[in-house]
């Protein structure tokens, strides 16, 4: 049965089947018997790289099938979540090696986006810590893969976005923690040469983000409050913190109601917030001790909070430039503060050196600013790929929800990645919304 299908930036909205199963047998089923797919997990891509005419969902695929508790090696199948990995493996003193900003998204997700988080300088992308995985092709059978096993294959499924196969088992090593606790400075910066400045004084933290108040002008463009952090250990901890050091957050959540007015997002109300949260930290340096979901999976605390751009939707545009073109990235912000057409939450991170095939992250910097679906948005997109292009950065496929495909031209091994999904694909059968825009498989026949 045909459903309205969306992911989370709700757009673009499409009427597709959604499949389902909970034995390898019924995927096997699924797989031969679908003339175009896609595997989807929890639906928390941005844009339309989860979505085709037939969706196989992977959510009940979700079983824990070994913990190795002295070495730190999970394995799982593909739809088991970072929520229930971390349930599991926190009390247990384990943390994941590479997270992104929300636990919620699946396990095969992870892989399909190769995901970076806040430390990808120091522990890079998910892809790394990967033992093995198994990947269920779509015209020849179930295959393990490993950086030394079927490597074309393994480079191209991690961050390739699900175009090679269905990733059904993964196994991957732990990083050892002491607490469940994160011990964080947070500083300040007046502007945007201060803040360069700070990336460089705290270039060895494990832990690097910064919000960033993309709408300033004048002698404070570009204040922002740069966060670094490093696990916590026992000796930084309280009295009261000491008793549980392991414990698990709580599951308190603010809901969005489902409407929300459309002008709830605008230049006003996002200078008031920006505002608010950057004279929130009243000293220069603030320092302090807390659990890890705060820091790690701060909008999880709300649940829908995606409403709040309205019912048209929000595209996320995430970017990363090499470390040489911070002018390329003044740029864009002042772009973006020049158009109005800021969001709450502007994050910037710091990237490491690329590892793998297709994977967004190589060394430079990030930024990940939202955009309601409003009149004149795309066009402004338009403007900023052309800044992109222009110093050599690229846009995140995980993000992304209309760029063109002349866009990937900064990717290296592209022809290379659409070698290996046609060699592993060869009837084309696995496509997506996505996909097929960006020209990463052949156009249908049908």
């Amino acid at each position: 049965m045909k459903k309205l299908l969306f992911n989370f930036g709700k757009y673009p909205v499409i009427e597709a089947e959604e499949t389902t199963f909970v034995f390898q047998n019924q995927l096997n089923d699924l797989v031969t018997g679908e003339p175009v797919f896609i595997a989807r997990g929890s639906g928390l891509c941005y844009g339309d790289s989860a979505l085709s005419q037939t969706t196989i969902s992977t959510l009940k695929y979700d079983k824990i099938l070994s913990f190795d508790t002295q070495q730190g090696i999970f394995e799982c199948q593909s739809g088991i979540t970072l929520e229930q990995v971390l349930t599991v493996i926190v009390p247990k003193g384990w943390f994941l090696p590479v997270t992104p900003g929300t636990k919620l998204i699946t396990i095969g997700g992870a892989v399909a986006s190769n995901v970076h988080g806040k430390n990808h300088k120091t522990h890079g992308s998910f892809s790394r810590h990967i033992v093995e995985m198994d990947v269920l092709l779509a015209s020849d059978g179930l295959l393990t893969c490993s950086h030394d096993t079927y490597p074309d294959l393994f480079e191209a499924t991690c961050g390739g976005m699900g175009l090679t196969g269905v990733i059904t088992r993964v196994k991957f090593r732990l990083k050892k923690i002491e607490t469940s606790f994160i011990r964080q400075k947070q500083i300040k910066a007046k502007n945007f040469d201060e803040l360069i400045s700070l990336f460089e004084e705290y270039r060895d933290s494990t832990y690097i983000v910064v919000w960033i108040d993309c709408l300033k002008k004048g002698k404070h463009f570009g204040r922002s409050i740069l966060t670094v952090a490093e696990h916590a250990i026992l000796d930084d901890l309280n009295d009261e913190h000491r008793k549980n050091p392991l414990q698990l957050p709580g599951n308190k959540k603010l809901t969005v109601p489902p409407i929300m007015p459309w002008w709830v997002i605008n230049t006003f109300s996002v200078k008031a917030f920006n505002f608010l949260f950057y004279a929130k930290n009243y000293a220069k340096e603030i320092s302090k001790v807390i659990l890890y979901d705060p820091f790690f999976y701060t909008l999880d605390a709300i649940n829908h909070w995606n409403r709040i751009y309205g019912n048209k939707g929000f595209v996320q545009y995430q970017f990363v430039l090499p470390l040489e073109a911070t002018d390329g990235l003044a740029e864009i912000l002042r772009s973006i503060s020049d158009k109005g057409m800021g969001s709450f939450l502007t994050v910037l991170k710091v990237l490491g050196k690329q590892e793998s095939m297709i994977s967004f992250a190589r060394e430079g910097y990030t930024l990940a600013i939202d955009f309601p679906i409003r009149k004149g948005v795309f066009e402004f997109l338009n403007e900023l790929d052309e800044i992109l292009l222009k110093h050599g950065g690229r846009i995140y496929l995980t993000k992304d929800a209309r760029m063109k495909p002349e866009m990937l031209k900064n990717y290296p091994e592209l022809e290379k990645f659409k070698s290996i999904i046609k060699k592993y694909d060869p009837e084309g059968k696995i496509r997506s919304i996505q996909s097929d825009r960006l020209q990463l498989t052949p156009i249908s026949n049908e």
